[in-house]
């Protein structure tokens, strides 16, 4: 199945149905007064948000969108029915932005979130509506009124506890593949990831999704390469695992060439926790790899992990730091609202 994550639509919630004019006619009667009844309210269009998706591709191939009309009043004082809703299912995580492309409407994040993005139009009133002791044969009752129509922009952002990032062939889709079931092509040539692909992570009794990114090379935020537009899919995360080939040519410099591309997409991402790897230690001998994890050090300020996930090396000490990262910050999190909840209360 083909990824999408952005697409824009068009969509329209129904007119309300039209009043009624009729008037009471039975055998015997000879004033029987209007019986017209009122219009149905219009379809609203509903997004909801469910799971079992991880793309927009059912928003590829149709874009315009638009619920039913209300049924029109019928006489004996018969209202008509609601016309029904058109909802736009969506995979969690999914923005929804105005047609400028930078106001937010929602961000859908849970299971079973709806919003209602165009309310249906109110049904008009049939003439029975308008009787009165001075007008008992009213001809007048109004039309439907319109439904409401507008462009949206959806937009994708994977919601993953940890990312992976890092130049293209520095090992993120081997190791997504050794820790996980999920099954990303992996090869020996640049950009073999096109796509985001999200695993299931195992750890010590444990679970927690990693997310798996195109690689980034220098000038990604000018769209070179393939830009640094999948960098949205890991805004969520708690940590960035950052891995640095061991058998790229410098491993510092590969190093400060992604967070510079991190730094000028913004979003928060040089600001999250970060933990720093040298990975494929197992393609280089030993005099490289150590003169590779001494320039990661310098350029990291920090010592790196040194791990391999064809042999297995060190990859659940990795996850190990990686849990104790998304730990930290949830329990960041909770304090953050615990403390929000103290100056809000009443």
């Amino acid at each position: 199945m083909k990824f999408l994550d952005s697409a824009k639509i068009y969509i329209r919630s129904g007119d309300g149905g039209a009043g009624c004019l009729s008037f009471r006619r039975e055998k015997f009667i000879e004033f029987g007064g209007p019986d017209g009844g009122d219009g149905g309210r219009g379809g609203d269009v509903v997004v909801e948000c469910v799971g079992g998706l991880n793309t927009l591709i059912d928003y590829r191939y149709q874009q315009h969108f638009k619920a039913k009309t209300g049924v029109h009043g019928m006489g004996k004082n018969r209202a008509g029915g609601r016309g029904a809703d058109a909802v736009l299912k969506v995979p969690v995580g999914t923005q929804i932005l105005d047609e400028d492309g930078e106001t937010m409407i929602a961000d859908m994040t849970e299971v079973g979130q709806r919003l209602v993005l165009a309310r249906g139009g109110n049904g008009g009133f049939g003439n029975a509506h308008f009787k009165s002791a001075t007008n008992q044969a009213p001809r007048r009752v109004n039309p439907g009124q319109e439904g409401q129509e507008r462009t949206v922009l959806l937009r994708l952002k994977l919601i993953a506890d940890a990312g992976l990032v890092g130049l293209p062939n520095a090992g993120k889709s081997t190791f997504l593949a050794t820790v996980s079931a999920a099954r990303p092509k992996i090869a020996d040539y640049p950009f073999t990831t096109l796509n985001p692909q999200l695993g299931v992570v195992g750890c010590d009794g444990r679970e927690f999704v990693l997310a798996d990114i195109p690689g980034l090379i220098e000038g990604a935020h000018e769209g070179i390469g393939l830009g640094d537009r999948f960098l949205g899919h890991v805004e969520r995360c708690r940590v960035l695992l950052h891995l640095v080939g061991a058998d790229t040519e410098h491993a510092g410099k590969a190093y400060k060439t992604v967070r510079r591309e991190l730094e000028a997409y913004g979003g928060g991402l040089a600001d999250k926790p970060e933990i720093v790897a040298l990975s494929k230690v197992d393609s280089v001998d030993a005099d490289t790899l150590k003169q590779q994890a001494m320039r990661l050090k310098r350029a990291a300020k920090r010592a790196p992990l040194q791990l391999s996930a064809a042999t297995n090396l060190n990859v659940q000490k990795a996850l190990r730091a990686v849990l104790a990262e998304i730990d930290a910050a949830a329990v960041a999190d909770a304090a953050e609202t615990a403390a929000a909840a103290v100056v809000w209360a009443p």
